[in-house]
C-alpha cells in the first residue's frame, strides 16, 4: 500500500469565508477529515459525503485526545494510504502546534503540506473595527502567547520588553490569565490608560468584544463573563472600534441559522443570510439523487417532440431533465414546438441557462396556479404535458390538469432522499440553546429534520422556524409545529425577507 499524504490546513478564525481556496480545494478531495474545536462546522461540508470525520477537539481541562495521540492518528491515516486534511482553526503555525504534527510526519516517512490561514490576532480584531496597525498610531504588530506549556522552567515573556513595544500586540489563549497579563504590562512600563479588548468568538455570530484600559479590562472581561475562545489586543488602535465597528452592524448579527436544504442547493440561502451577518449552520435533510428507474424519463425526452408542453416546477426537474435530453443526443432545439411553464423565478433562471425562456409562469408559485397559467396561453383540452417530477411529489398537478382533458406523463426526475446525519450531533447543536432560527424550503426537509432533532425538542426550545410556504408550513403544523414567519414570496429571497421583518420587529407574515 502506498503512503497517502498529510495536509495541515489552516481553518482560519471561525467565519467559513475566510477559509482559502487551497484549503477549500483539499477538503473537497479529501478521504479523511481531523478537525478541531476551533474549525468551523460550516467547513466540513466541503469534504466528500463518504469522506470520514474525526473530531480531535481540545478545550481547557477537556481533551478528546491529547497532542501525542493527534500525532500518532495523523501518522497512522498517512501510512494507511489516505488522503487526510487536518483543519487547525486559525493558521497551523501560529500557536497551533501545527510544527508539532508536522515533525511527527516528517519523522515517520509521511509526506505533509502546510496550508495557511487567516489567524486570529488579525481577523477578530479586522470584526470588531480594530486594524492592528495604523500609520499614526501602530507601525509594528506583535503577536504572543497568553498560556505558556505548563512544563517550561522559565517564562519565555518579558513583559518589560513588552511593555516597551510601541504598537500593537495581540495575545493568544490569555482570557484565564488576563489579570496577570495586564498587571505585568503596567508593571513593565506600559502606562495603564492604554486601550485594550478582548474578542470572544471573533468572526461569528458569538462574537463579543470589551474594550477598556489595560488597567480595566480583567474587571471589565470578568463583569462580561468573557471565557475562551478570545484573542486579548493592547494599543493605540483599540480606540478606532467605536468608529469602524462594520461588522456587528448588520441586521442579523448575532443570529444562528440552520439551513436544512439540500447540500447542492443550500448555497443561495447560504449566500444571503451571511451577507445579512447570520452564522449560518448547513445541515441538509434531504439529498438529490437521480431516479432509481431512469428509462421513463429518457424515454419522454427522446420523443419531447410530442408533446405540447413541459411542466417544470423546481431547478431539479430541469436539470434532470436536460440531462435525459442529453443522453439521447438532442439539445435544446428539440423542444421548438413544446412550449414550457416554470414555476418560481429560479426555475425560470435554469430555464435561461439552456438559452430558453417560459411560455407561462403562474403569478403565484404554487402548482394550484399551473392550470390556469398554461390555459391563458393554450387549451388544455386534449394537450400532452410532461411533468418530471420528484420522486415523493403529490398527483394533486398531474390529477387537476388531467381534469381538465390533458394527457399528463409524469416522469420521475429525481428522487429526493433523506441526508445520513448522526443523529446526537444535530440534537447537541441545539442543546447548546445557540440556534436561533431553523430554514425549511420544502416538507421533505421538514419531515427529515424533526426525524433527527424532533418536534417536542424544537418546541420545548422556542427556536423559530421560517417556512418558504402553505405545503411546507402545512407540514410543520401536522407536526405540531407553528411557522414563525412564511414566506410571501415562495422564494428564497422571500424567506430571508420574512425573517428580516420578524427580526427588524415588523412582525413579519406569521
Amino acid at each position: 500500500m502506498s503512503v497517502g499524504k498529510v495536509y495541515l490546513v489552516g481553518a482560519g478564525p471561525g467565519d467559513p469565508g475566510l477559509l482559502t481556496l487551497r484549503g477549500k480545494q483539499l477538503l473537497e478531495r479529501a478521504d479523511v477529515v481531523v478537525y478541531d474545536y476551533l474549525a468551523g462546522e460550516g467547513l466540513l461540508g466541503f469534504a466528500p459525503p463518504q469522506a470520514k470525520r474525526i473530531y480531535v477537539g481540545k478545550q481547557a481541562g477537556d481533551h478528546t485526545l491529547t497532542q501525542d495521540e493527534i500525532n500518532a492518528l495523523l501518522v497512522e491515516l498517512g501510512l494507511a494510504g489516505h488522503r487526510v486534511v487536518r483543519l487547525k482553526g486559525g493558521d497551523p503555525y501560529v500557536f497551533g502546534r501545527g510544527g508539532e504534527e508536522a515533525l511527527a510526519l516528517l519523522e515517520a516517512g509521511v509526506p505533509f503540506e502546510e496550508v495557511p490561514g487567516i489567524t486570529s490576532g488579525i481577523a477578530a480584531p479586522a470584526y470588531a473595527g480594530i486594524p492592528v496597525t495604523h500609520r499614526l498610531l501602530a507601525s509594528n504588530f506583535g503577536v504572543v502567547t497568553g498560556h505558556e506549556t505548563p512544563d517550561k522552567d522559565d517564562s519565555d515573556l518579558d513583559y518589560k520588553v513588552l511593555a516597551g513595544w510601541r504598537g500593537t500586540l495581540a495575545f493568544y489563549m490569555g482570557v484565564r490569565n488576563l489579570p496577570p497579563i495586564c498587571h505585568g504590562l503596567i508593571a513593565g512600563g506600559l502606562e495603564p490608560a492604554t486601550p485594550a479588548a478582548v474578542i470572544h468568538w471573533g468572526t461569528t455570530s458569538r462574537q463579543r468584544v470589551v474594550t477598556s484600559t489595560v488597567a480595566g479590562l480583567p474587571a471589565a472581561a470578568e463583569a462580561a463573563k468573557i471565557k475562551p475562545p478570545a484573542i486579548i489586543l493592547v494599543g493605540k488602535v483599540v480606540a478606532l472600534r467605536e468608529k469602524l465597528n462594520w461588522f456587528e452592524s448588520r441586521p442579523l448579527f448575532g443570529r444562528r441559522v440552520v439551513v436544512t436544504r439540500a447540500r447542492q442547493q443550500a448555497s443561495d440561502l447560504t449566500e444571503q443570510l451571511t451577507d445579512l451577518g447570520a452564522e449560518v449552520i448547513e445541515l441538509p435533510t434531504i439529498r438529490i439523487e437521480p431516479p432509481a428507474d431512469p428509462a421513463p424519463l429518457q424515454r419522454a425526452a427522446a420523443g419531447v417532440a410530442d408533446f405540447d408542453w413541459i411542466v417544470f416546477t423546481s431547478v431539479n426537474a430541469v436539470d434532470a431533465f436536460f440531462a435525459a435530453l442529453r443522453s439521447a443526443g438532442l439539445d435544446s432545439r428539440a423542444l421548438a414546438k413544446t412550449k414550457l411553464c416554470s414555476i418560481g423565478p429560479a426555475t425560470s433562471d435554469r430555464l435561461a441557462a439552456f438559452g430558453l425562456r417560459p411560455d407561462a409562469q403562474p403569478p403565484k408559485y404554487t402548482t394550484d396556479s399551473i392550470g390556469e397559467a398554461i390555459a391563458g396561453v393554450s387549451p388544455l383540452a386534449g394537450a400532452r404535458i410532461l411533468y418530471p417530477r420528484s420522486d415523493i411529489a403529490p398527483p394533486k398537478l398531474a390529477a387537476d390538469l388531467a381534469a381538465r382533458g390533458a394527457t399528463v406523463v409524469d416522469a420521475v426526475a429525481y428522487r429526493t432522499v433523506p441526508e445520513q446525519h448522526d443523529a446526537r450531533h444535530a440534537a447537541d447543536l441545539f442543546a447548546e440553546g445557540g440556534v436561533h432560527w431553523v430554514t425549511f424550503t420544502s416538507s421533505s426537509t421538514v419531515t427529515n429534520f424533526l426525524a433527527l432533532v424532533g418536534a417536542e425538542r424544537l418546541k420545548a426550545l422556542g427556536t423559530r422556524l421560517a417556512s418558504i410556504g402553505p405545503s411546507t408550513s402545512e407540514t410543520l403544523r401536522q407536526a405540531g409545529l407553528a411557522p414563525t414567519v412564511e414566506a410571501k414570496v415562495h422564494t428564497i429571497p422571500g424567506l430571508v425577507s420574512a425573517i428580516l421583518d420578524m427580526e427588524k420587529g415588523s412582525g413579519g407574515n406569521e
